[in-house]
């Protein structure tokens, strides 16, 4: 009987302090490797410039901007054609677009498509939610989130090779490489 064979997702290497981390950031970048991430147990000022990360997080706010434009004008644009096309009542001799009235409504929608991209959009750029990743299934992985830091780097990375980026992770000084491995 054939059993299946796990895909290789990449290897892990484990550091013991933050500054160690940041300088095998920075040389496995500097070596032409794009497909890696960190892992630590709090912020690290500085890791994601040294991960060559950036742009992708700059596509909130304009996430945000499209979904408050796009709430407000929704909301003001619905009143104007429930007010002078849809349902139009002529009370007192008022204007039907009488658009100062609209303001509430309008700022409240604003509010709630700007937060909903906002947060959806989020989530989206950062692949979440994940209930499953490979790193889960790496018994040192459990130390991230107490006091080790983990540099992954992915074998879809163009210039992974496994006895190669082993070495270069041997090379900054990571305490143990682990291949991870994806069980599903």
């Amino acid at each position: 009987m054939n059993l299946p064979h796990p895909e290789l997702y990449g290897l892990l290497g484990e550091f013991d302090s933050p500054e160690r981390l940041m300088d095998a950031a920075k040389k496995i970048r500097e070596a032409g490797y794009r497909r890696i991430d960190a892992f630590v147990p709090f912020p690290v000022e500085g890791l994601s410039q040294a991960l060559g990360l950036g742009r992708k997080h700059d596509l909130v706010p304009l996430l945000t901007l499209i979904g408050g434009l796009g709430g407000g004008l929704t909301g003001f644009f619905f009143q104007v054609w429930v007010n002078m096309s849809s349902y139009p009542m002529n009370i007192a001799g008022r204007p039907l677009n009488s658009w100062p009235a609209f303001i509430p409504v309008t700022f409240e929608l604003t509010v709630l498509g700007g937060s909903l991209f906002a947060v959806f959009g989020m989530l989206a750029l950062n692949k979440l939610p994940q209930p499953h990743h490979p790193l889960f299934n790496v018994e040192r992985f459990k130390r991230a989130s107490n006091d080790k830091f983990f540099l992954c780097i992915e074998a879809h990375d163009p210039k992974f090779h496994l006895e190669e980026t082993a070495r270069l992770l041997q090379s900054v000084n990571a305490q143990h490489v682990t291949e991870v491995r994806d069980e599903d």
